[in-house]
């Protein structure tokens, strides 16, 4: 866990963040893909995606943190904390399990020395995301997640090779 800890900054609340098994990522930004991207085979042609925040709105005059209200789609989010080390040294970025009971998910994915924007996609009725909410761990790549039991959100298994 420390090697995780290590490789992990700028975290909004570590003493919520910071669990046994991983560290909670937090969401800075949510983008719409308004153009679309190019991606060919040797890179010569690649282009990146047009992406547009999108707008917050405040529940009460008197809130802090603003939400986002996403209807079913593809979004990208973007994070507050940054990854940084060696590029071989990997970590797992999962979704928490309290995204996906509410209808929202990510990829799971390795990274290295960097936190990648991650495509977001929202089923159903869509879901309201508030700023800093806690949506995906990283964990150490041998660990991934667990579904079921008690409290699903805070189990891992272990044994999950890239």
């Amino acid at each position: 866990m420390q090697e995780v800890l290590d490789r992990v900054e700028n975290l909004v609340h570590p003493e919520t963040q910071v669990r046994e098994h991983g560290i909670d990522l937090t969401v800075s930004a949510i983008h719409e893909v308004a153009g679309q991207g190019r991606i060919d085979f040797g890179g010569d042609e690649l282009e990146e995606a047009d992406l547009e925040p999108h707008d917050l709105t405040r529940r009460n005059p008197d809130d802090e943190y603003q939400w986002w209200h996403l209807d079913a789609g593809t979004y990208v989010l973007q994070y507050n904390e940054l990854v940084t080390g060696d590029e071989h040294a990997r970590l797992l970025l999962q979704p928490r399990n309290k995204l996906m009971a509410r209808g929202a998910s990510h990829p799971t994915v390795t990274v290295g020395a960097h936190l990648p924007l991650v495509p977001l996609t929202v089923g159903g009725a869509g879901i309201e995301i508030k700023e800093n909410a806690r949506v995906s761990t990283v964990v150490p790549v041998e660990a991934g997640p667990s579904v079921g039991g008690d409290d699903a959100d805070d189990a891992v298994d272990a044994d999950i090779v890239e």
